[in-house]
């Protein structure tokens, strides 16, 4: 089979499961100084996680038939300052950095090599919000923020940090950004200017430029805006997202045709006042100098909370057309939205877009510390000219919430392709169900 061009084999790839994102609700701030009107904490988060798969890759062309077995770390360390007055507003501000690593073979993919070592700055920035000054807006109805930050709009489908980092193994080490690839800790775009108007209820407004230093990414300068209506049975929003500009010889191997790329969305999610209800959805549509493209999707849970275990149960069906660019998406909500597969969507493929999505999640409270889960996938490509990438994947995963400071992640999956590398897929010698394990250990002080 003839092999894709790196842009087209790049193209869907955005981000991995930004595990940090999803455990800092967890974190216990170490507090240094704090008075009436001012705190200071210190931020300590770590994770490590040891992977193994039994099959490989061609997605980044160094890869053979085999397996892969590799290690990644993470630490983030820092400060965290908020300044309170009731006459002119709370300030606040983040300074910290991340620490990585990736270790043995490196991924499946060949995203890393084992090699990659790095330390950089993360949150890097200041902010004010109004408190009380502006009653018609709502509490904090004005927030306004400069620097390196994260950026998350609804529930990742369009942009959850920017949060792609891959390693020296890829076009030479061009787009490398430290590695640590499934863990992700750096998710922040390195500059950006954020203005949040309206409080936590009711209309509110996201005014955003955003300007991203990763290479995988083409570096785009982004035009955010976002309108919302907040409310306890459902959230409503509209999203306008325009690429300003992107460096030109990045975007060759990547995301060739992404300047003036415009996004529009509309999206819903809530419970619609039945309690143990789930539903959301969202559209978007994309206009680009090369044709336009489209992503939706609807999902409907219940939680069964009369019943032992509690369990809950979700169906999603998602659908990317071909050619349509995911951007910065991500695990904005949980565990496989948006990265559907541990296999698929980090390794194998497909990396919405040219798809179809069902996707069948159980969860159930096995004790008070302990969660058990499955994500069931089938993935349906639209249009098999150039890849096949028809696939079914199975995960079971667990979170033990060992105590107020560790958490253990343990995940083994099943991904079954229809096709091989040499038959229009993207698994590297065979089309057999490959077995895919990882533990990860995070801690949060």
């Amino acid at each position: 089979m003839k092999r894709k061009p790196m842009h087209l084999t790049l193209l869907y790839r955005s981000t991995s499961l930004t595990l940090l994102v999803a455990l800092a609700p967890l974190a216990n701030a170490l507090s240094l100084y704090a008075d009436d009107q001012t705190q200071v904490d210190a931020k300590l988060v770590a994770a490590a996680g040891v992977f193994s798969s039994k099959q490989n890759y061609d997605q980044s062309g160094t890869r053979t038939k085999g397996s892969s077995n590799w290690q990644e770390s993470v630490f983030q360390y820092g400060l965290d300052i908020k300044h309170a007055s009731p006459q002119y507003g709370n300030t606040y501000a983040s300074l910290n950095w991340v620490s990585s690593g990736t270790y043995g073979d490196g991924d499946p993919a060949g995203w890393s090599s084992g090699s990659e070592r790095t330390t950089k700055i993360e949150d890097a920035f200041v902010g004010w919000r109004s408190a009380n000054l502006f009653p018609v807006l709502g509490t904090d109805g004005v927030d306004f923020s400069v620097g390196r930050q994260n950026i998350v709009i609804g529930d990742g489908f369009l942009v959850s940090g920017d949060a792609l980092n891959l390693g020296n193994e890829i076009a030479n080490g061009k787009l490398n950004r430290g590695g640590a690839y499934y863990l992700t800790a750096r998710k922040d775009f390195d500059r950006t200017v954020v203005l949040r108007l309206g409080g936590k209820q009711g209309w509110r407004s996201d005014l955003m430029w955003l300007k991203s230093d990763n290479p995988a990414q083409a570096n785009p300068e982004v035009a955010v805006g976002t309108l919302e209506h907040v409310a306890d049975k459902a959230t409503f929003g509209l999203t306008y997202l325009k690429v300003l500009d992107t460096d030109k010889d990045l975007a060759e191997l990547t995301y060739p045709d992404r300047k003036g790329m415009k996004q529009y969305s509309v999206r819903a999610t809530g419970n619609a006042g039945v309690p143990n209800l789930f539903l959301s959805s969202e559209y978007a549509r994309e206009e680009k100098t090369n044709g336009d493209a489209n992503a939706w999707y609807v999902e409907a849970g219940w939680t069964f909370s009369d019943l032992p275990l509690k369990p809950v149960v979700n169906y999603r069906y998602s659908r990317f057309s071909d050619g349509y660019d995911p951007m910065f998406y991500g695990n904005g909500r949980a565990l496989g939205t948006w990265f559907q597969g541990e296999v698929a969507s980090n390794y194998a493929g497909p990396f919405n877009s040219n798809t179809q999505v069902h996707h069948v999640g159980v969860k159930v409270a096995a004790t008070p510390t302990v969660n058990v889960g499955t994500l069931l996938y089938d993935f349906s490509t639209l249009d098999k000219s150039q890849q096949n990438l028809n696939a079914r994947e199975a995960d079971l995963y667990a979170e033990w919430t060992i105590n107020e400071h560790f958490t253990l992640l343990p995940l083994v999956g099943f991904y079954k392709p229809e096709k091989s590398a040499d038959s229009g897929g993207t698994q590297l010698g065979n089309s057999n169900t490959n077995v895919y394990a990882q533990v990860i250990l995070a801690a949060s002080f």
